[in-house]
């Protein structure tokens, strides 16, 4: 049994994974903002922890997550307000980052998307742009913060049952994947140690989530 965080707790993939991982015989905190979202996420057999990530710094992310021994993040400000994604999405992400390292948790996984990169060719006029531009910062630091980190980059994400089946190393190119299949990544990859280092673009497929994540 591991003690496993997940920030961002009320998002559709993080309410999938909480009770997968519950289920594996974890004990699961869930960080979310809203305290209005407590029933749903405490249905999930969590714990509950309510807080603005905007609020914290390096030194607050180290307190919320001291005891833990791998930490999720699959927190994002939603998008429309560039402002909002730029503090959550990036300079929360990061801070959340060091203040792992303050508090001695190594594992650390990270749930991107596909495209996500320096290269992410978005244009800046789009509305999705801050977002790119944040999850590639994101991603970039966690890549050089001496964690132990896996990147994980769903395509296109759908409200579709579970196969438990994916196809990893694809670009994003117009696949998808379930929400319900990313929730089973995560809960793989924290299983996994070989995942660590390693970012895993993926879509569904034809392959045991178990067997692709190691490809």
């Amino acid at each position: 049994m591991a003690k496993i965080m997940i920030i961002g707790g009320h998002g559709k993939v993080a309410l999938l994974a909480a009770p997968l991982l519950v289920q594996a015989g974890h004990e699961v905190t869930s960080v979310f903002r809203n305290p209005e979202h407590e029933a749903d996420v405490a249905a999930t057999g969590a714990i509950t922890r309510v807080v603005d990530l905007e609020s914290l710094d390096a030194d607050g992310f180290a307190e919320l997550v001291a005891g833990q021994q791998a930490i999720v993040w699959s927190a994002g400000a939603g998008g429309g307000n560039p402002e909002r994604t730029y503090a959550v999405d990036r300079d929360a992400a990061i801070a959340s980052m060091q203040g792992a390292l303050q508090a001695g948790v190594n594992r650390y996984i990270m749930v991107s998307y596909a495209g996500a990169g320096v290269d992410h060719g978005v244009d800046p006029g789009s509305s999705f742009f801050a977002y790119a531009e944040a999850k590639a910062a994101a991603d970039e630091a966690l890549r050089g913060s001496g964690l132990g980190w896996t990147i994980l980059g769903p395509s296109r994400l759908t409200l579709d049952e579970a196969s438990g089946m994916i196809e990893v190393g694809v670009s994003n190119d117009g696949g998808q994947v379930s929400r319900a299949n990313v929730a089973r990544v995560i809960k793989a990859v924290i299983a996994e140690p070989a995942t660590i280092g390693r970012r895993i673009n993926f879509n569904d497929g034809s392959t045991p989530i178990a067997q692709a994540i190691l490809a």
